[in-house]
C-alpha cells in the first residue's frame, strides 16, 4: 500500500508540486485576507503586488532598497565565510586553540544580534559598516559551528590510512579532511545565507538610509501593511534564488556523496 502512494507521488513531476503548493498558498492567503482581523495584516495578494508601483516609481526605493541590502548581505556573509571556514579547522585540529576560542563562541553565539546592535554602532559609527560588522558576526558564529562539526566527525579510519600512507598536514587536509567536509561547508553556507537575510532588519537598525529591513520597519511603523508585505515576499523571494543556485553547485561538488532520495 505504501508502495503505491510513493509510485503515485513520483508520478507527478516536481514542477507540478510546485505550482500545487502555490495554489495553496495563495488560497490559504486569500482566505486570511476575507477574516476581519487577519485581513489587517494579509491584504489581497493583488493590493500587495500593486504596491510596487508606489515603492518602485512614486518613490523610487524598490530596487535601491534591494541592492542595498544585497550588497550589506553579500559583504557580511563573504567576510563571516572567509573568517569562519579557517577558524573552524583551527578549532578541530589544533585543541589549545579550540580550548581558548570555543567558549567564546558558544557565549556569543546566543546573543540575538539586536543585542550587540548599540555596540557595533558604538564602536564603527552608523552607516553601511555596523550593517556588514552584525551580519558578518552572525554568519561568522552559523558557518563556524557547522563545518567544526563536519571536521570532527570526519572519519578516523581515513586520517589513520592517511597517516600511514605518509601524508603530512598539508596533504592530509587537501586529500582527506577538505573532500570529506564539502558537504558541511555546503550547508555552513545555506544556514549563513539564512542568517544573514533573517540579520538584515537588526543590521539595518542601525541608521540605514536604504535597504529591505530598513523600508520593512519603516512602513510598519507608518501602518503600510501592502508594501510592507511585499518587501517581506521579496526577502523570501531572494533567500529561495540563493538556495536554488547553492544546490545547483551541490550536486556537482558532491555527486560523489550517496543520498538518500525522498
Amino acid at each position: 500500500m505504501k508502495k503505491k502512494k510513493t509510485d503515485w507521488v513520483s508520478k507527478i513531476p516536481k514542477w507540478a508540486w510546485l505550482v500545487i503548493s502555490l495554489i495553496v498558498a495563495i488560497a490559504f492567503w486569500t482566505l486570511l485576507s476575507l477574516g476581519e482581523k487577519t485581513g489587517r495584516a494579509f491584504p489581497p495578494l493583488l493590493e500587495v503586488f500593486g504596491s510596487y508601483t508606489k515603492m518602485a516609481v512614486d518613490r523610487g526605493v524598490f530596487w535601491g532598497d534591494i541592492a542595498s541590502s544585497l550588497t550589506s548581505a553579500g559583504i557580511g556573509f563573504l567576510l563571516g565565510f572567509v573568517i569562519g571556514v579557517p577558524v573552524a579547522f583551527l578549532m578541530a585540529w589544533y585543541r589549545p586553540f579550540r580550548f581558548i576560542v570555543e567558549p567564546w563562541i558558544q557565549f556569543v553565539r546566543n546573543i540575538p544580534p539586536l543585542a550587540y546592535v548599540p555596540l557595533v554602532v558604538i564602536a564603527v559609527g552608523i552607516g553601511r559598516a555596523p550593517q556588514i560588522v552584525v551580519i558578518c558576526l552572525a554568519t561568522f558564529l552559523t558557518i563556524c559551528i557547522t563545518v567544526f562539526q563536519g571536521v570532527i566527525n570526519v572519519d578516523e579510519t581515513l586520517i589513520k590510512a592517511a597517516r600511514v600512507l605518509g601524508a603530512n598536514d598539508t596533504l592530509l587536509f587537501v586529500r582527506v579532511i577538505f573532500p570529506a567536509t564539502t558537504p558541511f561547508i555546503i550547508t555552513a553556507i545555506r544556514l549563513g545565507i539564512s542568517v544573514a537575510l533573517t540579520t538584515l532588519i537588526a543590521a539595518e537598525s542601525t541608521g540605514a538610509n536604504a535597504g529591505l529591513g530598513m523600508r520593512i520597519r519603516a512602513l510598519s511603523s507608518s501602518f503600510e501593511v501592502e508594501p510592507m508585505m511585499l518587501y517581506i515576499i521579496v526577502v523570501g523571494i531572494i533567500g529561495m534564488a540563493a538556495e536554488k543556485i547553492l544546490k545547483f553547485f551541490e550536486r556537482r561538488l558532491t555527486a560523489w556523496q550517496e543520498k538518500r532520495e525522498i
